[in-house]
């Protein structure tokens, strides 16, 4: 390895490829980094332990993050947003091992408890909080069980408490160290969201869209109190005579005052005191500009106004308005589960079954599937010659079923007699024509044979190495689960699928 100097005057790592003059450098580190005073977007910030939020709302406003809190606590934000939060933790989760192995299948169930015993949808609400302020933090605390280490929970915790160094670490602050405390590796959980690029480690979150919003709103509302004052009550005008003293005229704004709230005043009959009524044309806009920034509100968080301006029979309805909302909940889902994947599992296989493939862990978020396409595609599958087991039609079509009597079942079939041939009712009729299993078997047999053949190759290689019989049994035994077997599952799959299918088409025939 050699060395080459930057513009920068830094020394990076190269690679030369004697072989290929085309590729005689290759750069390996990163050049545009925000961590040594290259990004003229953060000015200067050499020798700074943390670097300050980039959202230009905080910058006017301090750097305070806690200027978006009175932006939470409005009323439309909290109904949108926990609208969004909930159509995501109602679907559920589920563990995919990163393959068939043993191994793998074994750090799956591991996962899979593990994700059962903790809280997971309250975690990921408040997790998807990172949605609103841009990035979301929570330590995991970790727990010994036997000889595992496993998490005893999940806390999240306030943003603001955090922040990032320039190397895009997470630190924490603390009274006596405002510049951020250094935390421990594989301790905390945290993702950014709402950026376009991959330097702004604070992410822009919904709240920044929705400040000017909530502003207005709050404003005008306080307007619109003042105007419905003026026109609820009159304005009293009081009216006093040239060279009147200056306790007189005290007097008078004492009497005007008492207006608001006495029956009665008294006033000298020098004075005058006259009701002001408000006149107005037209009409006041308070509850449009409300109304519109409602829908200003809705549309930042859900991608839509929803009912607000959607109108059945026309573009932009209730129905693209549902499809929009399906995309950001399955955008949701994937930001929340991997950035766990990447931390919380990748750690936990990492101490408790090192060399395993990596779950994943995923939420069911794809809508109501369409049984009419995959009754079809089922069909085809049939005609092809499998159908599928009981379990598959329960599971997808979701309805109740029960198994067919089969032919040779006697306890499933009360209707035979003790030396008549075990058939069903439906099938008493001498003209009924059953396929035979033995073209199914056949055509079993042809299609697994290339995936036993490979298993008989394997074997056959471990039978010619073995130096005895002992040796061959411990060595079939150990490499019995490294079998490849995805072919014949496949295979016996659709077999099972086809099977169940022709006997069910056999029955409908026959009523």
């Amino acid at each position: 390895m050699s060395y080459s100097l930057s513009r920068g005057g830094i020394l990076l790592p190269s690679v030369q490829f004697a072989e290929d003059s085309s590729r005689a450098k290759v750069i390996l580190d990163e050049i545009a980094t925000t961590s040594d005073g290259k990004d003229i977007t953060l000015g200067y910030i050499d020798g700074l332990s943390l670097l300050p939020n980039n959202d230009p709302i905080i910058k006017a406003r301090g750097y305070d993050i806690s200027i978006y809190e009175k932006v939470r606590s409005d009323d439309q934000v909290q109904t949108a947003f926990q609208q969004r939060r909930l159509a995501l933790t109602s679907k559920e989760w589920e563990v995919i091992p990163a393959s068939l192995s043993r191994k793998d299948k074994a750090a799956a169930d591991f996962i899979t408890e593990q994700v059962t015993n903790l809280q997971f949808d309250r975690i990921t609400e408040k997790m998807l909080s990172g949605l609103f302020w841009g990035y979301a933090v929570s330590e995991c605390l970790w727990a010994r069980d036997g000889q595992y280490i496993s998490i005893a929970d999940i806390k999240v915790k306030k943003q603001r408490r955090f922040g990032f160094a320039p190397d895009g670490s997470l630190r924490l602050l603390t009274t006596k160290n405002m510049l951020g405390e250094a935390l421990p590796e594989r301790k905390f959980w945290t993702y950014t969201a709402g950026t376009d690029d991959d330097d702004s480690f604070y992410g822009q979150g919904l709240a920044h869209w929705l400040y000017w919003p909530v502003f207005f709103k709050r404003n005008g509302i306080k307007f619109w109190l003042i105007f419905l004052e003026k026109f609820g009550m009159p304005t009293a005008l009081g009216k006093y005579p040239s060279g009147a003293l200056a306790e007189d005229k005290d007097a008078l704004l004492d009497a005007l005052s008492a207006i608001q709230s006495d029956s009665g005043v008294r006033i000298p009959d020098t004075m005058a005191i006259e009701l002001i009524e408000a006149a107005r044309s037209g009409t006041a806009d308070y509850t449009s500009l409300y109304d519109r920034m409602d829908a200003a509100i809705t549309k930042v968080i859900l991608g839509h106004t929803g009912s607000t301006e959607s109108t059945a029979g026309k573009l932009g309805g209730e129905n693209m308005a549902e499809q929009i909302r399906d995309d950001l909940v399955a955008a949701d889902g994937d930001l929340i589960c991997s950035s766990f994947n990447q931390s919380v599992v990748k750690w936990l296989v990492d101490w408790n079954f090192p060399g395993a493939g990596y779950p994943k862990v995923w939420r069911q978020v794809g809508g109501d599937e369409d049984l009419k396409l995959r009754s079809e595609r089922d069909k085809n599958i049939f005609d092809m010659g499998y159908r599928p087991t009981l379990k598959y039609i329960q599971d997808h079509y979701d309805a109740d079923f029960e198994q067919i009597p089969t032919q040779n079942n006697p306890s499933e079939n009360p209707t035979s007699q003790p030396g008549q041939a075990d058939k069903p009712a439906q099938f008493a009729e001498e003209d009924i024509h059953i396929t035979p299993t033995n073209d199914y078997t056949a055509q079993l047999a042809k299609t697994a044979a290339p995936a036993i053949d490979e298993w008989l190759a394997i074997i056959k290689a471990k039978v010619q190495a073995a130096q005895s019989l002992a040796e061959l049994r411990d060595d079939l035994i150990a490499s019995y689960a490294d079998l490849p077997s995805e072919k014949l599952i496949e295979v016996m799959s659709l077999a099972y699928a086809t099977a169940n299918l022709a006997g069910q088409f056999a029955v409908s025939n026959d009523k």
